[in-house]
């Protein structure tokens, strides 16, 4: 019935400039309108009363950043509430995350926002001055209104199932001791850390193909090459993620003299990054992975992996350049985070220095293809403030094939000296320990996987984060979880962790 509101965005903008030519006043409100409630309402209409012509642009679903299960209603569901509203004129779904262009689709003549956004401090984005300027750049000003308030995040977490029960018992039990400002305010704490990142340097290559059968003759798999990218891997992808959170992070770690690495590194870190150490003899690391693209939205069909490592540990002189750096600066920092996936960086006198020296040690030894059976963390290390592990290392370290997973965690966490210790279970569970506090288990936030390669890297990044800050078990799990979420809806490490989207998930998921 009221479909003619609704416009697609593609044509929107010619409309809007026509009607403003014939002398009409266009008022906009822009936000994500999940459930509309009686605030939403008093607010449209109030935004209503300031001009001619009212539209009401909507964030679309997959740029939503409100946590697991959100939005709740899709986009033509949004759209055709809003538009039965009779103080709504036009409706636009929005394919882009933030205002700015919702903005340049409607340059409107009045822009309003909730009467809290008069304090950029509300805008967990950090956006709010980009839309100001916008608005002002078209000629338009700005408007704070809204005389009643209601929280659509507050209203589905009491009355919808939009995520698991567990899920949403546990975000409630948290809430009561953790409100969503006070979340806020533990991940801008973050920013304070001065981090260093040491391990081995991975670069992920994925190479993507459309299957085209088996051969005639010697029954292989054939594909046709369609193309790839090459992504920070290992310790740069967790040195990504933590930069995120503060830019006070630097990286050390070995790579080869390969002239493509120096466009890539400079594309990912700033200059200088004089603490990567180049070596003709080092052969910089790359996982090549060969995958099929699925439809939009849809788990990565993996076929095979190519890995180019060198079989021989890096020479004694190199791992004494990296000793000689790291004993010169190992006390500038307040975290040490080791990101271990047992490709040489980590030497035994290099483990030994920063068990020894580090002020906080946060661990992460990880089994792969390359040294299954040989770099178990309960062998190579003695010491860590916080690791994390998943279920397979966790097998490997206690020799065991059925393990009650709690109770070996705090074995190992206690032959670790840890203050905290996490193990991943994927799809089943995570369990998080602090010391002298109860186990934390939680759920997975995330069912809509697309890759789930760097999602362990993602939890341990920003939990090591969490445990430096002595956040509580609870809150140090669920902060990770957060991370791990975000992970699997990326390929593989091709963006780091949002900070932003973090912060809006957490504090939608905590709104009780």
């Amino acid at each position: 019935m009221f479909s003619h509101k609704i416009i697609p965005f593609e044509s929107a903008p010619a409309l809007f400039e026509r009607l403003r030519s014939e002398g009409h006043k266009i008022v906009q409100c822009h936000g994500t309108f999940d459930l509309v409630h009686p605030g939403h309402i008093y607010h449209l209409e109030e935004a209503r009363e300031l001009g001619e012509l009212l539209v009401t642009t909507v964030t679309a679903e997959n740029y939503v950043n409100k946590g697991p299960g959100r939005p709740y209603f899709n986009d033509a569901v949004r759209a055709k509430s809003l538009a039965a509203l009779g103080c709504v004129d036009y409706v636009v779904i929005i394919p882009f995350p933030t205002a700015v262009e919702a903005i340049t689709c409607v340059k409107p003549d009045i822009y309003c926002k909730g009467e809290e956004y008069q304090s950029s401090d509300a805008d967990v984005t950090g956006n709010i001055n980009d839309d100001i300027a916008t608005v002002k750049n078209y000629g338009g000003e700005i408007r704070y209104i809204g005389s009643v308030v209601f929280s659509s995040s507050k209203l589905i977490n009491e009355h919808f199932d939009h995520i698991p029960h567990s899920v949403k018992e546990y975000c409630h039990s948290l809430a009561t001791h953790c409100t969503p400002n006070e979340f806020r305010a533990a991940i801008d704490s973050f920013s304070g850390l001065k981090v260093l990142v040491i391990g081995d340097i991975i670069f992920d290559r994925y190479s993507y193909l459309r299957i085209q059968g088996l051969t005639s003759k010697n029954r292989i798999l054939s594909g046709r090459f369609l193309h790839e990218e090459t992504q920070a891997g290992g310790a740069l992808a967790i040195q990504r993620h933590i930069a995120q959170f503060t830019d006070q992070v630097d990286l050390l770690g070995l790579l080869g003299t390969e002239p493509w690495v120096d466009d890539l590194m400079r594309s990912y870190l700033p200059e200088p990054h004089d603490h990567c150490l180049r070596d003709e003899t080092f052969t910089t690391i790359i996982k090549q992975r060969f995958v099929e693209p699925t439809g939009e939205g849809k788990e990565l069909s993996k076929l095979f992996s190519v890995n180019y490592i060198e079989p021989n540990p890096p020479s004694s002189s190199l791992i004494e350049c990296v000793i000689e750096k790291l004993r010169d600066r190992i006390h500038h920092y307040d975290l040490i985070v080791v990101a271990d996936f047992g490709h040489g960086t980590m030497a035994k006198a290099v483990r030994r220095l920063v068990e020894k020296e580090a002020p906080f040690m946060a661990l992460n030894c990880q089994t792969n293809s390359n040294n299954h059976g040989f770099n178990i963390i309960s062998c190579q290390y003695t010491r860590a403030d916080c690791f994390s592990l998943d279920e397979q290392e966790l097998l490997l370290s206690c020799a065991q094939r059925h393990i009650d997973f709690i109770g070996e965690l705090k074995k190992l966490k206690k032959k670790l000296h840890a203050r905290y210790a996490w193990l991943t279970r994927g799809a089943i569970e995570t369990i998080g320990i602090k010391t002298d506090q109860p186990s934390s288990i939680i759920n997975p936030f995330e069912n809509r996987v697309i890759d789930t390669i760097g999602a362990g890297d993602a939890f341990f990044s920003v939990a090591s984060l969490a445990a430096c800050r002595n956040l509580s078990a609870p809150l140090s799990t669920f902060i990770g979880q957060l991370a791990g979420a975000q992970a699997v809806r990326i390929v593989g490490n091709s963006e780091p962790i949002s900070k932003t989207a973090l912060l809006k998930a957490g504090m939608a998921l905590l709104n009780f």
